[in-house]
């Protein structure tokens, strides 16, 4: 068995400081077997945890370390920043340097606003909505998470087009009341919407690649249609790409699939992992945003140089031609290797993948596309998974409705160590349910 003993006791300090012992609830472990692991220091693809235990990685911060743990360029660009001040309140080239970057490689945007979270961004970006329309409602959908925004966390009400209720406490439901949540990939329900509030409706906003609630992947056609039906109603198209921006490719899903937002927000991603997050748009929707327009958005931290210069080292890397065929390559043979292994044993499991972007999930169809089409078996399966994965030395997001993370850092031999781990664990979990209900 694997020693946590020192994770043990490490939790055991922290719940008597943090409500459920951590700063973010998936982080406590309540969807698996045991406490949390305490991760102490990180390289390449590895984290090892305060028991000395070796992991290889697919969490990487929930995404944004594409380049892997503690990258050389990195950590360098942020030693020489912070070697000059950590904070200043005020202008910075480094600001200038990555923006320039963006812009120039991305033509889905044509201004940029940095802020410090994806949740900040995505706040921002309903408000500049709102203030560029003069409207007040949001459309959003099952299934894709935005944040911890009042009026975005919310749950679906009965019917197809309704208005959402709270999905916390905390959030008065007259927040709530001005979004209306759809199931995906439902055009009549999306199309309802806009009769039964027309001329309401501010913006839709949507993950573009659903990568918070399973790997919901929709086709291009629909995108497009909630593009076409939102523009064709005078509402704002805003892609909430926190996740799969720069991860499927440097324009995001927006250029991954060809389709023209005209919002988008990023994550950490941008800033090499460091807290940083942006919304964009074109140059006369973000004429709205102060000091230009009458659209209010400030942080402090906004643009910090040591955020920016990390953000600056990992981009220049991401606009390499090559890199983002050779990690979708990377990433479908590694998944592959899953997928052939589970085949082989008859085993209801499917590994989908967006570029670097994996899940796993315990099904035989070959879309899920919706929330509701998760398995109610698969907390109990991904447990059993989890479980035998951390024994093996392998550490995935501890949830199962969670995805993974292929980085440049992962090789083809540790990947197919990983594959073979992974499908073993999958085998087991199989096994295990089958002797459990015997």
């Amino acid at each position: 068995m694997l020693n946590r003993s020192t994770s043990e006791k490490l939790y055991e300090e922290s719940s008597k400081y943090f409500p459920g012992g951590v700063n973010s609830p998936v982080r406590a472990f309540k969807s698996v077997e045991g406490k949390p692991v305490f991760i102490t220091k990180a390289d390449g693809y590895k984290i090892w945890d305060a028991d000395g235990n070796e992991f290889i990685d697919f969490c990487c911060s929930w995404g944004p370390l594409i380049l892997g743990h503690n990258h050389p360029g990195i950590r360098n660009a942020v030693f020489e920043a912070a070697a000059n001040g950590l904070s200043f309140g005020a202008p910075t080239i480094q600001e200038n340097l990555l923006a320039g970057l963006i812009l120039r490689k991305n033509k889905v945007i044509e201004k940029i606003r940095f802020v410090s979270s994806g949740t900040e961004a995505v706040m921002s970006a309903t408000r500049l909505a709102r203030g560029y329309t003069g409207r007040n409602k949001i459309i959003k959908f099952e299934g894709c998470y935005h944040g911890h925004v009042d009026h975005l966390l919310v749950k679906a009400g009965s019917g197809l087009a309704t208005f959402g209720t709270s999905s916390s406490a905390g959030v008065p439901e007259g927040f709530a009341k001005e979004t209306i949540v759809l199931p995906l990939n439902d055009l009549g329900a999306y199309k309802q919407a806009f009769e039964e509030y027309k001329d309401e409706i501010a913006a839709v906003i949507v993950e573009p690649i659903p990568a918070n609630n399973g790997l919901l992947l929709q086709e291009k056609e629909y995108l497009s249609k909630l593009i076409e039906i939102a523009h064709e109603n005078c509402a704002l198209m805003i892609f909430d790409e926190v996740i799969s921006g720069f991860r499927v490719g440097f324009e995001g899903a927006a250029g991954y699939y060809g389709l023209k937002p005209d919002i988008v927000t990023y994550g950490k991603i941008i800033g090499g992992g460091m807290p940083v997050g942006a919304y964009g748009a074109s140059s006369k929707v973000m004429s709205y945003i102060a000091p230009e327009g009458d659209v209010y958005q400030a942080g402090t931290l906004s643009g910090n140089p040591v955020s920016m210069a990390a953000g600056y080292a990992q981009l220049s890397v991401l606009a390499q031609d090559g890199f983002y065929e050779q990690m979708e390559a990377k990433t479908q043979e590694f998944v592959g290797q899953i997928q052939s292994a589970v085949d082989a044993e008859s085993l209801p499991v499917k590994v989908f993948t967006a570029g670097s972007i994996f899940w796993i999930a315990f099904t035989d169809q070959d879309k899920i596309q919706s929330a509701d089409a998760i398995s109610e078996k698969s907390g109990h399966l991904f447990k059993r998974m989890y479980a035998y994965l951390l024994e093996k030395g392998i550490y995935l997001g501890p949830s199962g409705f969670e995805v993974g993370f292929v980085s440049e850092a992962h090789t083809k031999e540790v990947l197919e160590q990983a594959a073979n781990h992974i499908a073993d664990a999958l085998k087991y979990a199989f096994k295990e349910q089958t002797s459990q209900a015997l």
